[in-house]
């Protein structure tokens, strides 16, 4: 907490459902505002935010999660990203707050910090100029420091008897989930640009203050 306090961030945006807040609620340092826009509040049935909770449950898991189904429940959560109104809702309050240089520095984050955030950095990435493949570079690097990070809890889940792809699924990030996002952004809009507009409901000037706030002259 003390390292967040001396970075001079003004918001913490919390991307997170309901339920995983009241799970583990942000500890934020005094005056931080704690913003939350909940991405999947219109999703139905099982949602990725809901299914990392089975990684404890190894027959539920198993069942639920195996044979490749995790993956397919993430891909279609990234495809939500872009469709769901929630999402649409949420991304826009985040990119309008980021695009006001008054309000100082922010952090935003959901829970393992790859896939809400992870497409939430992607489309800000892909507006400010950054070629898509750059996006899935620096994507995909997520991968060296989430799965160390759960590595414990990956031995463990495997040795009990659980399917090894559930938790890599769950945990970390693949080419296929960004696409997912992005593959449904050019099929409905065609354009980051047009996503931010018609989707998102920034204009072309909300578009151009996030430019200005985040990109500096050579």
């Amino acid at each position: 907490m003390t390292k967040i306090a001396a970075l001079g961030i003004k918001t913490d945006f919390d991307l997170r459902t309901a339920a995983e807040r009241e799970e583990r609620p942000d500890e934020v340092p005094s005056g931080l505002a704690n913003v939350w826009l909940n991405v999947l509040a219109d999703a139905k049935g099982n949602s990725a935010a809901e299914v990392q909770t089975l990684i404890a449950k190894l027959q539920e898991a198993n069942r639920v999660l195996g044979g490749g189904k995790a993956e397919a429940l993430f891909v279609e959560a990234y495809k939500q990203f872009v469709t769901l109104p929630s999402a649409n809702k949420s991304y826009h309050e985040l990119f309008f707050a980021l695009s006001d240089a008054n309000d100082g520095a922010a952090l935003f984050h959901c829970t393992t910090e790859k896939d809400r955030t992870g497409w939430a950095a992607a489309a800000l990435l892909t507006l400010l100029g950054v070629s898509e493949q750059q996006v899935y570079e620096d994507y995909l690097r997520s991968n060296e420091y989430i799965i160390p990070a759960y590595q414990k809890l990956i031995d463990r889940f495997v040795a009990a008897g659980g399917e090894a792809s559930i938790p890599q699924d769950l945990l970390g990030v693949k080419a296929a989930y960004l696409k997912a996002s992005f593959d449904t952004m050019h099929a409905k809009y065609r354009t980051i640009e047009a996503y931010f507009a018609d989707g998102l409901g920034l204009d072309k000037a909300g578009q151009q203050r996030l430019r200005d706030r985040f990109l500096t002259k050579e």
